[in-house]
Parts: structure tokens; C-alpha cells; sequence
């Protein structure tokens, strides 16, 4: 009889009926999740009285006694089975052979390693320079580091499904930290240090985490005091800095380790496992599911407290297998990381460029700038914000020249421009609601109008891309694409980056979403939307009211539904209830419209394109009942050099006003050059700012539907620190609104 399960005698030990007594050792052959032992052994039939069935190790020997009757004794020594639950292919090697998987199919997000060690090896797989020591790792290394890293939180406790918090910034050891958790069944919830201290205490206690790894001691002391006394943590895992450098008396006795020290711990336990089979045995093996929750991502909190989004293994490879159809991405491009690696759209974009061979190179705000000319990046991933910023210093540079260079490169510029919209009016590529097509002969006129008059324009286009965009292009960096996501690129950015040659491409998701779900592709890339929607992944839109699905052209909400869609809100099932339905469809909040399907004209390319047009709660309810939405009226103002930042008001009242952060340098020198000041004045009096504020925003704002009427220029950015902006540096309106509540009272009495 083999491979049956053995029955003993209740008691520890007991009396044989036979003289002639015979030992075996019988050993475990296969664990499941259950807690039944399966056996390997020869002799007689055994007859017993009851089953094993405990969480123990069979370290027992029994003695058998051959004959008619018999009964077993039992000398045991056990312990507790301790469950080893692993990313199936990255750890393939150590698994018994009937957990191994029988596929190099990824069923976890630690499973990639596995694949791009095979295929990428000795390429650099990432760069670290900023933090100490700086650090370069090719993929070989960079799967070994997160073996060990693994292992060595085994060592320490971590076990399958509980929550860890991981609060850092970008940085290779984020990674390793980041995919160690994962690859033990374990969760993280991931944060960076921009956050306030209130708000991290929040989602660590919410989040029931038990341990927390951490970016440097600084960052530790500042949270220190509050986190102590009011958080249970098991132990406390440092990426970077030396232990000495903690607050002395913060830790309360919680156990501390360095990341070279967990490293260290994981290399010698593993070396340990395969050296000894007993200690491979003490393990009841278990695999990662797809559908397991992989990390807990806590929404930016634009309105209320930020909720804890669950995601899945799947949601997250769905990404991974996905994100290529947004770009040719291929081994040895290089790719420059600065958003926050918590983040769920650069978190994701990292794990796909990691399957594809790509070196990534760790930079920071203060050092965007130099490390985009001195790496030269093939690809980068940011918010608007910063493409705003590199836009607003390439015409700071331009104006700044002399005279006749700023006339001539000024001039290519709206030439190109011109030649630029009329190339998309040939290629098909005009976004319009219209869903009426039109007529063959319109529409060949309308291809050879721009056609020839773009022909003509062509000449100049090379020109100004010989001698000026090249410069521009080469003082920017970026090879070939740049991506865009977290929020609407203003059209005149867009503009001009396109007119320049520089391709970037609007991207559109949620942290419920994985986050992407819509991105431009390269063929397809059309101004104004967000794209088509990536594979697998469903959209409709939907009256706000009714829930009615709406015809396509037709704005509305947008819900989408697919492999990306999160499992629901942690701990609030009523969220998770508002949010998806019994369909599986997710109520994004989004106000946006699909694009019609033309097969003429100069839409013909455009149909079935995303065009998202803001966030539903940011709809502004005028006291007359016409409904508003501030982002197309806040994008067309940003254009003004002298705006910094706005968010437009006016909920119940009778027409729209503005609160205004000034760029003070800019207003000084359109001041001066206007002869409203002194060529040597040094400041301006709130009143001339105001004054030329309006005039900005009477030029800039013109064609928008509504126009602002009051203003309030506050001398404060909004910042991270101030709270008013998110990590993702989204302007947290009902914030601003609160904090200036009686200034705004003031404005419209």
C-alpha cells in the first residue's frame, strides 16, 4: 500500500500484541493546504484508530510489529508546519515538483524576474545614482537581490496575506522591497514620504499593517512620534542609512533591520534550504493565484479621505502583458524614472519596460533637467505638470534671446504649428462629436486643400527642424516618446510639442484601474484625446442621471470594465458598491465621450478614441443652473506665462471666479517691459498684478464658453507640504476652497 493515510493510535505510545517489533521511518511526500500527512511506506496492512491530522512535522518514528495484530507506537517529535507561499516561477527551482509550475505562464508580478534574467541576464536592468552607495544592477543581479530579499523577510516573519506598509521614494531598493513582499503572498501598501504624517498613520492603521519598511532614518523620525504610540509594528526594515541615525528611544523595542541586513539574512537561508532537505520539509508549499491581492494603493484624496484600492496579481500582469501596444519598446533603451514609484502608472510602465529589457535610470526633480541631457532617455513617463514646465522654460529661453532670433524662431514656430494641423487633416486625425459624416466630395476637397498647402509649408518645417527643433529637442532629451498621464496636457502643449517633433502620448486611467486603460497609440496619436482603449478592456458612456448608455459623440460618464478593474475599496464595501456594479462595470467619475466612427473626412482615423473632459465632482453648478466644467476654462489660462497655477470657483453663485497663483518673475518682467513699472523695480503691488491678471485671462480665456469674473491672487503655491496638492500633484480643490472660504465669501459680496 503506498502513498495511504496512516492511522495511529490516540495515545503517544502503546503496547504491541507481537514480540518481533520492527522500526520505519516514514517521511512526507506531498503537502497541500490541507492538514492531513500523506505517508510513504511498505509492510503489512495497518490497522488504527485514528488519523493524523494536525500541522506538524513528521520527524516520527514508528515501530511496527509484524503479525495479525498489531498496534503502532509512536515516539514523536514535532513542530509547527510554517506555510511557504511563493511566486511560482520566480522560485521554481526551490519548489517541490508538484507545486512547480508546468508553464513559464506568470500567475504573480514576481514572476517576470524569472523571464527577463533568461533573456536579458548581463544587460543593466536599472541605475541608481542619487542615493549612497549608487548602485547598477543587470537583471541576473537584480533577481538575485530580490530572491535574497525575499527570503531574508521569511526569516524575519513575514508570512502570506498580511499587510506591510512600504513608505518610500524612488529608488532601486523601492523595487526590490516592493516585488521581495509581493513574491511572500504577502501585501503591500505603498506610500512615499511627501505625505503628511496624519495621512500615512491613517492608511497604515487602516490598512491593519504589522510591519513597516521605510525609506531612510529621517524619514523615520519624522513620523516616530506619532507612529510609535499610536501603531502596532513588528519590526522595522531600513532601505537606506545606518540604524545609529533612528531617534534614540522612538523604536519602543521594535526589532530593527538594515536592508543589507535583511539581504544578508535571505542570501544564507537560502543557501541553507538547498543544502538540507530536513529543512525544506518544514514548509507546507503553496502557490500565488492570480487573483490574490498583490498591493493596497491608497487613492491621492482629491475629496475626503484616500481609500485603499485592492489590487490583484492579475490586474497588475494584465498591465504588464498589455502596455506594449502604447509603443515599440525594445533591450537596451533607456528609460528615466521620476514620478513616484508608488504610483500606480509609473509602477506599472516599470514593470513592463522590465519584461523588455529596458535600462532605467532613477532621477529626481532637482536633477530632471541634467539627467534628461546627460542620459538622453528613449522614454519618459510624467504628469503634465512637468511637460508644462519644460514648456514654459523653452519659452522662457526663446523670449530671453535677442530680437531678431525670438522674431525668426517665433516665426518657424507658428509655421510648423500651421503645417502640423494641416498634416492632421489629410491623415484623419481632427477629433469631433459629430456623428454625421461628411460628404465624399467635402472631404476630398478638404484632403487636397491641406494636402497642397501643407506641401507648400513642408520646406520651411525641415528648415526650422534642421536649425531650431533639433536644438530644443537635444536640450530636452528625450529620444523618442514621451508619455503623459495623471491628468489632461493642455492643447497648446500639445501643439507645440508635436510641431517640435517631439512625440508625446495622453494616456488615461485610475489608480482602480491599474491604472491605464486608454493610451495614444503611435499611429493613431490624436490630439485632444486619450486614446483607444488597451486590449481586453470595455468602455461606455452613460447618462449621469439615468445611467442610460449615450450614443457615441455624446458626453457623459465614464465606466469601464475589464481584467484591470480593481477587486474593491479595502474594508468599505459601501465605496466598492457606488463604484462597480454586479456587472463588473466601474463608475470612473470621469466626464469624457467617444469618438464616432467616420470612414471619410478628416475624422476617419479617430473613431472609437476617449476624450476625457474632467472629473464629474469638479462640475460647477452656477446659481442659474448651467452646469461648467473648470478644466477646459483652467488649461486655456495656464497658457498665460503670468498664471502659476488656478482653480476656477463659483459653485451657487451667479458667475465663475478664479483663485490665482502669479509667477511674480514673469508678471515683473511683462511689467516692465510694458512700462507699467521702473526698468528697475524689483517687485509689484498686488493691484498692477491683479490688473494684469485679468487681462491675461480676457486674452487667454476668450474662447471658452464661460468667462472668469472676480479673482483672488493668493501669494502661496499650492504645495504637497501645504496639503493642497496630492503626491500626484493634482490640485486638491475642496481644499482650496476651504482654506480661502472667507476670501472668497469677500469676493462675491
Amino acid at each position: 500500500m503506498l502513498g495511504a493515510p496512516i492511522k495511529i493510535s490516540s495515545s503517544p505510545s502503546c503496547c504491541s500484541s507481537s514480540e518481533n517489533r520492527k522500526a520505519i521511518m516514514l517521511s512526507p511526500v506531498c503537502l497541500d493546504k490541507s492538514r492531513s500527512f500523506q505517508f510513504l511506506f511498505s509492510g503489512s496492512k495497518l490497522r488504527c484508530s485514528k488519523t493524523l491530522d494536525t500541522k506538524q512535522l513528521s520527524s516520527a518514528k514508528f515501530k511496527v510489529s509484524r503479525g495479525s495484530k498489531f498496534r503502532v507506537f509512536c515516539d514523536s517529535k514535532t513542530q509547527e508546519l510554517q506555510i511557504r507561499r511563493c511566486s511560482p516561477l520566480l522560485e521554481k527551482a526551490s519548489l517541490p515538483s508538484n507545486c512547480a509550475p508546468l508553464s513559464d505562464e506568470w500567475k504573480a508580478v514576481p514572476d517576470i524576474w524569472r523571464s527577463s534574467a533568461e533573456k536579458y541576464g548581463d544587460r543593466v536592468a536599472l541605475v541608481d545614482p542619487y542615493h549612497d552607495p549608487p548602485s547598477t544592477l543587470t537583471y541576473n543581479q537584480l533577481e538575485q537581490e530580490i530572491l535574497d530579499f525575499t527570503e531574508g523577510l521569511r526569516v524575519i516573519g513575514v508570512k502570506p496575506e498580511e499587510k506591510y506598509a512600504l513608505f518610500a521614494d524612488n529608488s532601486c531598493r523601492w523595487l526590490v522591497a516592493d516585488q521581495g513582499i509581493m513574491a511572500t503572498g504577502a501585501i503591500n501598501v505603498v506610500r512615499g514620504s511627501r505625505s503628511a504624517v496624519e495621512e500615512l498613520l491613517h492608511i497604515y492603521n487602516h490598512s491593519e499593517s504589522v510591519g513597516l519598511v521605510i525609506d531612510n532614518p529621517e524619514f523615520f523620525n519624522r513620523l516616530a512620534g506619532k507612529f510609535c504610540s499610536n501603531a502596532r509594528m513588528r519590526f522595522i526594515v531600513l532601505l537606506w542609512g545606518e540604524k545609529s541615525r533612528l531617534a534614540k528611544n522612538e523604536t519602543l523595542g521594535v526589532p530593527v533591520f538594515s536592508y543589507k541586513e535583511i539581504v544578508k539574512l535571505g542570501r544564507e537561508y537560502r543557501a541553507a534550504l538547498i543544502d538540507s532537505l530536513d529543512a525544506r520539509k518544514g514548509y507546507r508549499y503553496e502557490v500565488i493565484g492570480s487573483d490574490d491581492i498583490a498591493t493596497l494603493v491608497y487613492t491621492s484624496g482629491t475629496t475626503g479621505n484616500p481609500k485603499g484600492v485592492m489590487l490583484s496579481h492579475k490586474n497588475l500582469l494584465h498591465q504588464i502583458e498589455n502596455l506594449g501596444v502604447l509603443g515599440p519598446a525594445k533591450a537596451g533603451d533607456r528609460f528615466l524614472s521620476m514620478l513616484p514609484t508608488w504610483h500606480t502608472y509609473e509602477r506599472a510602465c516599470e514593470y513592463f519596460i522590465f519584461t523588455r529589457g529596458i535600462e532605467q535610470v532613477y532621477t529626481t526633480v532637482r536633477t530632471l533637467k541634467d539627467d534628461l541631457r546627460n542620459y538622453k532617455p528613449d522614454y519618459m513617463i510624467s504628469v503634465p505638470l512637468v511637460y508644462e514646465t519644460l514648456y514654459s522654460g523653452i519659452q522662457k529661453q526663446i523670449s530671453s534671446s535677442p530680437n531678431a532670433i525670438k522674431l525668426i524662431v517665433f516665426s518657424f514656430i507658428r509655421i510648423s504649428l500651421a503645417y502640423t494641423e494641416l498634416k492632421r487633416i489629410y491623415e484623419g486625425l481632427c477629433l469631433t462629436r459629430n456623428p454625421e459624416e461628411p460628404s465624399h466630395i467635402v472631404s476630398m476637397f478638404d484632403y487636397l486643400w491641406s494636402k497642397t498647402i501643407a506641401t507648400i509649408l513642408w520646406p520651411l518645417h525641415v528648415l526650422a527642424t534642421k536649425f531650431v527643433y533639433k536644438k530644443i529637442s537635444s536640450a530636452i532629451g528625450i529620444q523618442k516618446t514621451a508619455k503623459s498621464g495623471g491628468g489632461s496636457l493642455p492643447t497648446h502643449i500639445e501643439k507645440f510639442y508635436e510641431a517640435i517633433g517631439l512625440e508625446v502620448q495622453n494616456g488615461y486611467g485610475l489608480t482602480e484601474t491599474s491604472p491605464c486603460i486608454a493610451g495614444r497609440r503611435p499611429y493613431y496619436n490624436v490630439l485632444g484625446s486619450v486614446g483607444h482603449p488597451i486590449p481586453l478592456t470595455e468602455f461606455k458612456v452613460v447618462d449621469s442621471e439615468t445611467g442610460e448608455i449615450l450614443p457615441l459623440g455624446s458626453k457623459g460618464i465614464i465606466k469601464v470594465r475589464g481584467p484591470p478593474v480593481m477587486k474593491g475599496y479595502y474594508k468599505n464595501p459601501l465605496a466598492t458598491r457606488q463604484a462597480l456594479d454586479e456587472d463588473g462595470w466601474l463608475n470612473t467619475g470621469d466626464i469624457g465621450w467617444i469618438a464616432p466612427h467616420h470612414s471619410v473626412g478628416r475624422s476617419r482615423r479617430c473613431g472609437g478614441v476617449i476624450v476625457f473632459e474632467g472629473r464629474a465632482k469638479d462640475t460647477i453648478v452656477l446659481s442659474s443652473g448651467e452646469n461648467i466644467e473648470p478644466l477646459e476654462i483652467e488649461e486655456a489660462a495656464l497658457r498665460s506665462p503670468l498664471i502659476q497655477q488656478i482653480v476656477v470657483i463659483g459653485q451657487d453663485q451667479r458667475r465663475l471666479g478664479a483663485i490665482i497663483v502669479p509667477n511674480k518673475d514673469e508678471a515683473l518682467l511683462a511689467a516692465k517691459e510694458a512700462s507699467i513699472v521702473d526698468a528697475d523695480a524689483v517687485d509689484l503691488s498686488k493691484d498692477k498684478i491683479t490688473s494684469m491678471l485679468y487681462e491675461e485671462l480676457r486674452k487667454w480665456t476668450s474662447e471658452c464658453s464661460f468667462q472668469i469674473g472676480p479673482i483672488l491672487v493668493v501669494d502661496e503655491p499650492f504645495t504637497i507640504e501645504s496639503g493642497l496638492l496630492t503626491p500626484t500633484m493634482k490640485i486638491r480643490r475642496d481644499r482650496v476652497v476651504a482654506q480661502y472660504k472667507e476670501e472668497i465669501a469677500n469676493l462675491y459680496k
